[in-house]
Parts: C-alpha cells; sequence; structure tokens
C-alpha cells in the first residue's frame, strides 16, 4: 500500500450528466470496473458527500478522489504515462509525445490509461466534438506505438483536422524495424486492408478492404533488422504494420503479425518497434502549416543499440 494522495477533477462539458463511473473511468484512464470499486470504497467525494456509481455527474462538482499513490492503471500514477510528454498545446490543439501502453481512446476490453484521460489529469480540456469515447480524438496509434498525436481543443478545430486527416494533407512519418533487408530498399505499398474474418483485432490484404498506400525508405541496415522511414497516405488500423508483414518483413516485436519471438526477445522487446516519428498540418486556426517531432523511447533506442552491438547473437 502507497502513500494515499488526492487528485481533484473539474467536470467537463462532455461528462456533464454521465453516470459517475462512467465519468470516473474516463476522466482517470480507467476501466469502468475499477472506476466502479473507487465509488464503492468511498474514495470519491464531492463537497464533503460521497458519490455513488450511478450518480449523474454536474458541472458544479469539483471532485475528490483518494488515490493510492501506484493503483494499477490510473493514468495519474502508472509507469506508462511517466513518460506522457504534452509537445505543444494551444486554445485549439494539444499535440501529444503518447507512449506505448496508453491506448489513444478509451475501449471496451482495456484496462490501462487512455490518451485523454492522461490530458484531463494534465488539466487539459478537450472539445466535447465526436462521440463520446472519442472526444477530440481526430486520430489514433495503436496501444503499442509510441508518438506523435494531435488532439482537438475546439469544435472547429476538430472539424478542421478530422477533414485534414479525411483530405491526406497531414503529413504523418513513422520509424519503424523491420526483419531482414526489405528490396527494393524504398517503394510504396498500395494495397487494400479489411478487417481479418478469422482473427479478433487482427487486419489482413484484401481486395474488398478500404485503400491503403504505404511510402518506405531505408534509413539503416543492420543485423536481422532493417531501420525504415515510412510516411502514410492513409491512416488505415495496423496499416503499417499488415503491409511489412505481406511484403514478408514483419515488425520487430509485433507478434500479431509474423515476428521472429526469439528476435525480439533478444532486443528486450515487449511490443512493435514502431514509432510516430514526426507530424506536420496546417494549423486549424491560423492555417500555417507547423510540425513536430519526437524522439525514440528508451525501450526502442535499447533494441537498435543492441543490434548495433558486433558481438550481437540471437
Amino acid at each position: 500500500m502507497g502513500e494515499l494522495v488526492s487528485k481533484y477533477l473539474p467536470i467537463p462539458d462532455s461528462l456533464i450528466g454521465e453516470r459517475a463511473d462512467l465519468g470516473l473511468s474516463k476522466m482517470l484512464g480507467l476501466s469502468r470496473s475499477q472506476a466502479s470499486e473507487l465509488l464503492a470504497a468511498g474514495s470519491v467525494t464531492s463537497a464533503g458527500k460521497l458519490i455513488g456509481k450511478s450518480d449523474r455527474l454536474n458541472g458544479q462538482m469539483l471532485i475528490e478522489v483518494i488515490l493510492d499513490e501506484k493503483p494499477v492503471g490510473v493514468a495519474i500514477t502508472s509507469d506508462a504515462v511517466a513518460d506522457f510528454k504534452i509537445i505543444f498545446q494551444d486554445d485549439h490543439i494539444v499535440v501529444v509525445d503518447k507512449p506505448a501502453g496508453v491506448v489513444a481512446h478509451p475501449s471496451v476490453g482495456f484496462d490501462g490509461p487512455s490518451v485523454p484521460g492522461a490530458l484531463l489529469n494534465l488539466g487539459v480540456i478537450l472539445t466535447t466534438s465526436g462521440a463520446p469515447e472519442r472526444q477530440g480524438i481526430v486520430q489514433r496509434l495503436d496501444v503499442g506505438t509510441s508518438g506523435l498525436m494531435v488532439l482537438a481543443k475546439s469544435e472547429r478545430s476538430y472539424s478542421v483536422l478530422k477533414q485534414a486527416f479525411r483530405d491526406r494533407t497531414v503529413k504523418k512519418t513513422y520509424h519503424a524495424l523491420v526483419q531482414g533487408r526489405p528490396e527494393p530498399s524504398s517503394g510504396t505499398i498500395d494495397t487494400p486492408i479489411a478487417r481479418s474474418q478469422k482473427h479478433d483485432y487482427k487486419f489482413t490484404i484484401s481486395p474488398e478492404g478500404k485503400p491503403a498506400v504505404t511510402h518506405y525508405s531505408t534509413i539503416e541496415v543492420l543485423p536481422a533488422a532493417s531501420l525504415m522511414k515510412v510516411g502514410l497516405e492513409t491512416g488505415r488500423t495496423h496499416q503499417i504494420r499488415v503491409h511489412f508483414s505481406q511484403f514478408r518483413h514483419p515488425l520487430v516485436g509485433d507478434p500479431l503479425y509474423g515476428c521472429d519471438p526469439k528476435l525480439a526477445n533478444a532486443l528486450s522487446l515487449g511490443r512493435q518497434w514502431l514509432h510516430a516519428m514526426q507530424l506536420g498540418f496546417a494549423h486549424p486556426k491560423s492555417g500555417k502549416w507547423v510540425e513536430f517531432e519526437s524522439e525514440y523511447p528508451s525501450d526502442l533506442k535499447l533494441a537498435l543499440d543492441r543490434l548495433g552491438d558486433p558481438g550481437f547473437r540471437f
């Protein structure tokens, strides 16, 4: 049992009228069951009065939550969010550097922290535009992918950015470590992607799928793997992972799409080696082009360092 700490949460407009268990889960980046446990334990109050899980939230509330310093899954204290960074924000947008292990938005079946929950814990309120669980979300990254995301803080920004992603005017650049040595060393993969009919949470190449275009070039050839620069025209779920797997060069650390587990283990890599390095777009208010850049997180750096060691074997 760690030290108990208090967290004070104002109620954002998007959660007014919601049940307390649902609202608390979104504000803290918890699963709904974890939020219910906090409420049942008497750890959540407003103006000194206990809040029940079915109570409705209102805009006048300032919720106090009593938390253990290291509760499982709580966004403000979990290890996954320790590296969560705000790269830039103004009245219209917020650009974040998302660590692996943080989901882009709350979803059924995932008990860990979310980007909106982590932002709310830092006092950042997103727009109410979008579906309730995805308000402010104009793009997403897989939970196991790290790097840059932009979110909307105003209704206009949400509308403008969503359209920019639809129009493919947003510049999205990733770095990916793939197995082997792709030939040709640069090119374009243009094959449609659809949800797999055989496996949950998996996607595949299919003529019935949605268009997906991936541009790539080789940055460096390493023992057993190659570091690639990847640009996306489209933003299909698992697009980079699916395309390189189909290309017979799956991402290192990606067992869902056929990586060699021995190589991943030798590199101490617990997720796919994929990082959203650069993000550029026209600012939704000023129209001026803005670009942001991220650095590799420690686990990806470690994997590259080990591959670069002359004595590396697996």
